[in-house]
């Protein structure tokens, strides 16, 4: 099965990530799932480590962020043409850089004032490229977040491609619990489903009302966050053209976009 069928995949099973994310928590059934927050030096399974190495290829071309380098599936891989089913961790939604997330990046290493000597928790990090362009750009503390145990194993590799110490990562769900003091949230690609996106809304209000957090969203227009009530509070920042590489991943689309959430005061 080519890669195309990894995606379509993927994207038919985004209700049930979607449910992880709506309960307690996700993830694959591992020895590590009872982890749920790595700090920096924490050291990976081998057999994970060497399962990883040798399934992803290192690439930093066909994206927008050709600074950063990470571990991704592509046609190279062996599992490109596998059937997904072989896959023995899950849904590596983190092995594709999906084009929300390449946005914020992009936005932050072009801008970064906008992270420099700040707090900034990357919310559904996957790959852990937004919150590599955070570190890159200075801010003062970075959090990755993502209900998936191997999306943090993968984001400390990719931490070691790009020279980094590894940043702390979080694997139990955070939405709907109590707001976090932070002075950036971002997250891309999140709105793919409706009652996600309602936690969301909801959650990232609370952090803006609590502790006047500054939250950035990062999507290339799916049906699902245009269709959204939260579009209403948005206001856009920019948009990129995607290179065509992202474009033939994703069906077409061919931008991304970067959102500040301001909500309303009628909205609290």
């Amino acid at each position: 099965m080519a890669f195309h069928g990894w995606k379509l995949l993927l994207l038919g099973r985004q209700n049930s990530l979607a449910k992880a994310w709506g309960s307690r928590r996700g993830g694959p059934s591992l020895r590590w799932k009872r982890c749920c927050h790595w700090s920096t030096g924490r050291s990976l399974d081998p057999e994970v480590r060497a399962f990883l190495e040798e399934n992803t290829e290192v690439t930093n071309s066909g994206h927008l962020t050709p600074e950063i380098r990470l571990r991704l599936l592509t046609p190279h891989c062996r599992f490109w043409r596998e059937k997904p089913d072989l896959w023995p961790y899950g849904d590596p939604f983190w092995a594709i850089y999906w084009p929300g997330g390449q946005a914020l990046s992009r936005y932050i290493l072009d801008n970064p004032r906008v992270v420099k000597g700040r707090s900034v928790l990357d919310l559904g990090s996957g790959c852990g490229a937004t919150a590599i362009a955070a570190v890159m750009s200075g801010a003062s503390q970075v959090l990755a977040n993502d209900i998936d145990p191997i999306a943090g194993m993968a984001m400390i590799l990719n931490c070691e491609l790009n020279h980094l110490n590894p940043f702390p990562i979080t694997i139990k769900n955070i939405i709907n619990s109590e707001a976090g003091n932070w002075d950036l949230i971002v997250l891309g690609d999140m709105f793919y489903d409706e009652e996600l996106a309602d936690g969301l809304h909801h959650w990232l209000q609370k952090c803006i009302r609590i502790h006047q957090t500054q939250v950035l969203i990062g999507d290339p227009g799916r049906h699902q966050f245009l269709s959204h009530s939260i579009h209403s509070q948005l206001h856009k920042v920019i948009e990129y053209s995607l290179p065509e590489h992202t474009r033939q991943e994703n069906y077409g689309l061919t931008s991304s976009i970067v959102w500040s959430y301001q909500p309303s005061d009628s909205l609290e």
